[in-house]
């Protein structure tokens, strides 16, 4: 396996910080998408790197075992149990592995540990290592998860179908079972977890699955009452407003809100605040039947 730079993939330094990789990673995502690049094999090359050096260097834990095994990082752990392996066998006579990874190829040591390429010492060829976790981030729309809805992933240059739930949370991670790294020597794979990112493009604020947004009423309706049209997240509907409604008064539309994470036809509260608008541009008729109203008062 040749050693791939994924610091020179994201076109960032070694001492880049995380908001640095993150930042390079969505701009070379959206530049190099298949969506933006029909039919361009190089742009879908492009992209599918810039995934798999993304899983890497935006995990801490495997950027740090990047950093000291390269190429060979995906099994760093193996490595350092084989290491204290093969110097506890040293200690009674046998090979003592003292290397740094500078000095030494650790695909040439796993596989003179792990591979049977032994001179005496019992094989360890049969021994079984989970694979690595990948670790994704999937940024959506506010609405993409008002329903349960189906969609592709490129992870590792490699895509997955999954299921994603209504409701699903700003910064909630799940886990997709058995798409991470493959095991070694038979292993089971890792785990794939994806973190996701919900952007709120609407007028309405979440919290959980209730919303919360404005309606304007006028100062007529708001003294006399009357019917308004209101908006909810999916469509609109009519409210009656009661006579003497003041500024700021809220009223609560049952099941108008949002789905509940993995509750089938459950939903929260919609919440509205009434706004109050003052008239503008009186007329002189107008302004001498408020003068009057205010005699009366």
């Amino acid at each position: 396996m040749a050693f791939i730079d994924y610091y020179k993939i994201l076109e960032i330094s070694k001492t880049a910080s995380e908001k640095d990789i993150k930042k390079a990673y969505r701009k070379l995502a959206r530049k190099y998408h298949p969506d933006l690049n029909p039919n361009n094999k190089e742009s879908e090359k492009k992209f599918k790197e810039i995934n798999e050096a993304n899983e890497v260097l935006s995990n801490p834990e495997n950027r740090k075992k990047y950093d000291e095994y390269g190429k060979d990082w995906q099994h760093a752990d193996q490595f350092e149990k084989a290491k204290q392996q093969n110097q506890y066998q040293g200690n009674s006579g046998q090979r003592t592995y003292s290397g740094s990874s500078s000095e030494h190829d650790f695909s040439d040591f796993f596989e003179s540990m792990f591979g049977g390429r032994s001179s005496g010492q019992r094989s360890s060829a049969g021994v079984k290592f989970r694979g690595q976790d990948f670790n994704a981030e999937l940024q959506l729309n506010l609405k993409d998860v008002y329903t349960t809805h189906k969609r592709t992933l490129t992870v590792n240059g490699k895509n997955i179908r999954i299921t994603i739930p209504a409701g699903i949370e700003n910064g909630q991670v799940i886990k997709i079972k058995g798409h991470g790294s493959k095991g070694v020597n038979g292993g089971p794979n890792g785990d794939l977890f994806i973190t996701f990112s919900i952007i709120n493009n609407t007028k309405f604020k979440r919290d959980h699955e209730h919303l919360y947004t404005d309606a304007s009423i006028d100062i007529y309706t708001a003294i006399l009452g009357g019917d308004i049209t209101v908006d909810t997240f999916d469509g609109k509907v009519k409210l009656k407003v009661k006579p003497e409604t003041q500024n700021g008064t809220k009223v609560k539309l049952s099941g108008k809100g949002f789905p509940k994470y993995k509750k089938e036809g459950e939903y929260g509260n919609l919440y509205i605040t009434y706004t109050v608008e003052m008239p503008k541009n009186l007329s002189i008729k107008e302004k001498e039947l408020f003068q009057e109203l205010k005699k009366l008062q």
